[in-house]
C-alpha cells in the first residue's frame, strides 16, 4: 500500500502510474547478529527507508506535502517549490518535481555531502547553499527571507507544514502494523524535522496504545548526525509534540560512526548515517527487555556518503 492510497481524490492531482506509486511499502529488515547477545524472546527490526524512489525516508512527507500543495492550488500558475533541507528532503522534492514538472528551489548547508549537491543539481534543482556552521537553521532562516522576497517561490515549509507528520500517520505507521502482525511493542526514530516521529507514534498511540514510542536525539548541539537535531539546543519545528518525545535518548556521533560498520559487515546493510544512530539508539532499547519487538526507522542508505573517508576506513 502506498501513500496516494490514502489520498485518492475525484481528481487526481498526480499520476498514479509514475515515482509516486512506489513511495512506500518499504521492507523490514529483522537484525541478526547485531541482536544475538539478546534474549530470544526480542527481535529488533529495521524499516529499510532507502527503497523508496528517492532513496530515503523523506519521500513519504515529500510526497504529501506536494499532494496538498497542488490540490490546494499552492503550486499553480509556475510556482516554484521552496524549503530549506540537509539533504534527503531537498533530494525527494527535486525527484518528485523533475517527474511532474514542478520547479524546485532550495536552500541546504554548503556543507552537504558533495554526493547530495550532485544529485540535487543533476535533478535540476535551483541551490541556495548556506553558511555550514549556522547548519539546518541557518538554512532554515535563508528559505524564510527568499520566501518573503520571491513571488516565484511557494515555501513549503517542512518543519511546520502538518502534512509532513501526516504521511507517517498515514502510510509509515499502518505498514509497520501489518508487517509485524501487530506485534510491535517499541517504535524508535530520531528527531529532524520530528514529522517521523510524531506522525508514526500518533498513529501507534491511538491504534496500539500499549507500544512504546522512543525518539533519540544527538547527544550534543554540535555533532556529526547529519539529518538529526538537537532539540534543546535547536530551533523548534513547529509540528515537533515534546508531550510524545517525553526524554529522548541521546545518541553518540562516534558510536553511530562505529555503528556503520558493524551494520554493513555483520548485517549486510548499507546505511546512512542516521540509520546507523537509529541502530545505537534500538540496541539500547532491545538489551533492556526480556522479551518485545522493537522497529527502529533506518531513514537513508550509505551511498550519499561516500565522499566522508572517516566513514568507511577501519
Amino acid at each position: 500500500m502506498t501513500l496516494l492510497d490514502f489520498r485518492l481524490t475525484e481528481t487526481h492531482a498526480i499520476p498514479l502510474d509514475g515515482l509516486a506509486q512506489h513511495v512506500g511499502a518499504t521492507p523490514l529488515i529483522p537484525l541478526r547478529r547485531l541482536t544475538s547477545n539478546l534474549s530470544p524472546r526480542v527481535k529488533v527490526f529495521a524499516k529499510a527507508e532507502w527503497f523508496n524512489p528517492g532513496g530515503s525516508v523523506k519521500d513519504r512527507p515529500a510526497l504529501n506535502i506536494i499532494q496538498n500543495a497542488i490540490l490546494d492550488g499552492d503550486l499553480g500558475d509556475g510556482k516554484r517549490l521552496l524549503d530549506s533541507t540537509s539533504g534527503n528532503m531537498g533530494i525527494s522534492y527535486a525527484t518528485f518535481g523533475a517527474a511532474l514538472g514542478i520547479p524546485v528551489t532550495l536552500t541546504l548547508p554548503a556543507n552537504a555531502s558533495p554526493e547530495r549537491i550532485s544529485i540535487l543539481r543533476t535533478l535540476g534543482a535551483e541551490l541556495i547553499l548556506t553558511d555550514a556552521l549556522e547548519g539546518s537553521d541557518g538554512a532554515m532562516l535563508v528559505a524564510r527571507e527568499l520566501a518573503e522576497k520571491r513571488p516565484d517561490l511557494w515555501y513549503a515549509n517542512q518543519y511546520d507544514n502538518p502534512a509532513n507528520w501526516q504521511a507517517h500517520y498515514l502510510s509509515t505507521a499502518p505498514e509497520i502494523v501489518q508487517q509485524t502482525n501487530g506485534q510491535i511493542t517499541h517504535f524508535v526514530a530520531g528527531l529532524g524535522t520530528s514529522g517521523t516521529f510524531t506522525g508514526t507514534s500518533r498513529y501507534l498511540n491511538e491504534l496500539l496504545p500499549q507500544v512504546k514510542t522512543i525518539a533519540f536525539q544527538p547527544n550534543a548541539p554540535f555533532h556529526g548526525l547529519e539529518g538529526l537535531k538537537h532539540m534543546p539546543s535547536a530551533i523548534l519545528p513547529g509540528i515537533y509534540d515534546p508531550t510524545l518525545a517525553g526524554n529522548p535518548l541521546e545518541v553518540q556521533t562516534e558510536a553511530a560512526h562505529k555503528m556503520i560498520g558493524r551494520l554493513a559487515r555483520e548485517e549486510g546493510l548499507f546505511a546512512g548515517i542516521s540509520s546507523a544512530a537509529a541502530a545505537v539508539a534500538a540496541l539500547q532499547v532491545a538489551s533492556e527487555l526480556d522479551e518485545g519487538v522493537v522497529v527502529a526507522i533506518f531513514p537513508d542508505a550509505g551511498y550519499k556518503y561516500l565522499s566522508d573517508k572517516s566513514l568507511w576506513e577501519g
